[in-house]
């Protein structure tokens, strides 16, 4: 099969879809991959590398999808993308479809065959291509959340961890998940105070557990959303539902619960975003603040730091990728049932019901 690594194109996106070891695994069973040119640079992977490999560097993103059977990239398509994806062409990335119409709608047009890492679902319900981004996002929403606590950035002014004779900062996450867990264990070991909330006891049973006694769980419902956010410092929202729109567990209203320079880190926001106020930030203007609460609400956040990311990605969407370029879509999802669920849109048609329930719609445009 012939496969594409196009340069990610989304503001401040520093990952890139494969590393050469996963280019070289692909060329010694006898599958042809282009690399755009600089694609790998910002993850410490230069064309020389790929060229080892036994990658053929294109000098463009447009080249790259004209000559590729199959993209395999980070992050979902942009505008500048609708056009160059073919029909039949085979897309494996994050989508996140429910939260964006538009590119939905671009995909069924193109009738392209969408494949998207976070639906793809093992039988216990793990999501094996989303996890290890979901790790490098929970442990960062504690960095740049203890970042915009900070005065500079018109945060309260609180060191996280405290020091001798003054108390540490107060953590809400919202989700014991991975992200949620992750960005507990981060809190938890700069010594600020941890109140995890779930909907799932046995979540919650895990993460008392294997937490330190300084990290307290209860159950997630609005009276002890509310209660929290009265003394909450910095709040880190990390809940999913597979393939569907984040639930709005933080109103507008709730806002002035908080504490002036309260810091929020919606992780959620691919989704949507489980706080109201939500709406997609970069990492170049990543944080604005609403009723003196400041929102951090990067949608890439893996992307600042790509070494580690792509190579946590590439550990993982390797095997499936592999599975793709030898046994083509169709016969790949139908022996491998995880992959399947990763369908989301085929050939202008939504195969993924969450989608179909996140807009209303028809299952394919008329």
């Amino acid at each position: 099969m012939k496969i594409g690594i196009p340069k990610e194109i989304k503001n401040n996106e520093n990952r890139v879809g494969m590393t050469p070891a996963g280019v070289l695994e692909l060329s010694k069973k006898g599958h042809e991959v282009f690399v755009q040119s600089t694609a790998g640079d910002c993850s410490g992977f230069d064309d020389k590398d790929y060229h080892a490999a036994g990658a053929t560097i294109l000098p463009s993103i447009d080249r790259v999808y004209e000559a590729s059977e199959m993209i395999v990239k980070v992050k979902e398509p942009i505008e500048q993308e609708y056009s160059l994806i073919k029909e039949n062409q085979i897309v494996f990335t994050y989508f996140h479809f429910a939260s964006n119409q538009n590119l939905t709608e671009a995909m069924m047009n193109n009738k392209s065959v969408c494949i998207a890492y976070e639906t793809v679902e093992d039988d216990d319900g793990t999501l094996p291509l989303l996890t290890p981004m979901s790790e490098v996002a929970g442990r960062m929403a504690i960095q740049q959340g203890a970042k915009y606590l900070e005065k500079p950035v018109k945060g309260k002014g609180l060191l996280l961890g405290g020091v001798p004779g003054v108390p540490p900062g107060k953590v809400l996450v919202l989700g014991a998940g991975t992200v949620g867990i992750q960005a507990a264990k981060m809190a938890a070991g700069l010594g600020a105070q941890v109140t995890v909330l779930d909907v799932n006891m046995n979540k919650l049973r895990y993460v008392n557990d294997i937490m330190p006694s300084h990290v307290v769980t209860e159950f997630s419902n609005e009276y002890n959303i509310r209660k929290h956010l009265q003394t909450s410092d910095l709040v880190v929202g990390g809940i999913l539902i597979t393939g569907a729109k984040a639930p709005k567990l933080i109103t507008r209203d709730m806002l002035k619960l908080m504490q002036p320079g309260a810091v929020i880190v919606d992780v959620a926001v691919d989704q949507g975003g489980c706080v109201e106020t939500t709406r997609p930030t970069t990492h170049e203007d990543p944080a604005y603040i609403i009723d003196g609460v400041v929102h951090y609400c990067v949608a890439n956040m893996p992307g600042a730091v790509p070494y580690t990311s792509t190579l946590a990605l590439t550990n993982v969407t390797l095997p499936y990728v592999l599975n793709l370029a030898e046994n083509g879509w169709e016969n790949a999802c139908e022996k491998n049932n995880s992959l399947a669920k990763g369908l989301n849109i085929v050939k202008g048609t939504i195969v993924c019901e969450p989608i179909l329930a996140a807009f209303d719609w028809n299952k394919s445009f008329a």
